[in-house]
Formats: C-alpha cells, structure tokens, sequence
C-alpha cells in the first residue's frame, strides 16, 4: 500500500464584511479541496461567514485524488492512517479560526463521504470545542482506535444528515444509526434521508442552506 502522507491543504472564500463565524466543508474520498468549494455560495449565499475547504493530506491511493484515510471496511477508517489525518486536520483548523479570531462555537463543519467521517471526528470528537452546527452528508460517526466520540455536553450543537436510501458506498442504516445515536443525546438534529445514492441532492443542500443562516450572530435575530 504506497500510503503518501502531505499537508491539509485550505481554501479560502472570503466573506462580504467582517466573518460572523465560519463554514468549513471537507470532500470525499478521491477528490480535493476543489470539489465543494462551490457549495460554500449554495451554503451561505450571503457570503455572511469565512468559507473554508479543506484538503485530505493522503495521496497515491486509486482512484487518484485525495484521501482522508486508507478504507479497509466501510464503518471503521483504517487507524493508522486516520490516527495522522484526524490531529492534522484539527490543528491546521485550530490554528485557522484562531488567527482569524472566530469561535468554534460560531463554526459549522461539515462535509460528503469521508469528509462528513472527518466532520462528525473533529465536531464530536473527545475534547473537542463544541461546534455550532455539524452537517453530515452521506457518512457515518467513526469507529476506530485511538477516537472515541463524546455526545453528552453538546448543548448548542444543531446538526443535518442526508443519507441517501439507495447509497450502494455507505449503506444508509449507518446514517440511521448516526442520528439514532445525536437524538439519544437531545443534540438537536433534522434528518432528511432521500432515494439518492451516494450524492448530494438539492434537498440536502437547502436542509444545510436553512442551518447555515440561523449562524453567526449572537444577538438573536437568525435564532
């Protein structure tokens, strides 16, 4: 297996004014930090926050692209190489919101496939700041050695998962049981499953579009 670890690449769309918070979307497998930049605009058309896209650091896998980690079983990311994605990615994004001045509490991630997997790591993962909003599209919440998810104390968290009824790569039941398992902990969470496959409908865009703009502000009037 000619593993070949880089660096987590960012995107930067910029927004309107001064950020309110920011949005930080991570691809699937295969792709690169290109592929859902575009739907940082569909997300938040109001440019309101820090768009960010993220990059997988692993390489020289097939199909080609950019990889999160090694998949050996759908449900379980191979621990060795997710143990060297899953601190790269958190620390280039800590140091990211940390030089911009904005809060993990006034952040949504999110991402598709094996970037929804990175998503549900760094939002839930053990010790991790709570985010404000998590959308989880066509993923599962990770089982593998050295992560251990913490879903108590996320009050504040509001969440989206859209998986696909006919996914044939990551079989619904595993987005099924994702939600099953943020309601069992009251994380406030609408769950929209489709006759999709493995993709993004515009049902799932709009489901995101309508978290994206209850974000940023404190004062209460998106609220």
């Amino acid at each position: 297996m000619n593993v070949e670890f880089g660096e987590v690449d960012l995107l930067l769309r910029e927004p309107d004014g001064a950020p309110e918070g920011a949005l930080i979307l991570s691809h699937g497998r295969g792709t690169d930090e290109r592929d859902l930049f575009p739907l940082l605009d569909a997300l938040d058309p109001e440019r309101r926050l820090l768009g960010v896209s993220s990059g997988a650091p692993i390489q020289g896998l097939p199909p080609g692209g950019r990889h999160w980690y090694v998949v050996e079983r759908v449900g379980y990311p191979h621990a060795d190489t997710f143990q060297r994605t899953y601190p790269a990615l958190t620390r280039r994004l800590d140091d990211l919101l940390e030089e911009r001045g904005i809060a993990w509490s006034d952040t949504i991630i999110g991402g598709f496939s094996q970037g929804a997997v990175m998503s549900y790591a760094v939002s839930l993962g053990r010790g991790r700041p709570t985010t404000a909003g998590l959308l989880a599209f066509s993923g599962f919440i990770p089982e593998v050695a050295g992560w251990e998810a913490e879903l108590a104390g996320r009050e504040g968290l509001r969440a989206v998962i859209h998986h696909g009824a006919n996914d044939p790569v990551i079989g619904v039941e595993l987005g099924r049981d994702a939600a099953a398992r943020l309601r069992s902990k009251q994380i406030e969470l609408d769950y929209l499953e489709t006759a999709a496959g493995h993709s993004l409908p515009a049902e799932a865009i709009d489901a995101g579009q309508s978290l994206v703009a209850t974000i940023g502000t404190r004062s209460g009037e998106r609220r």
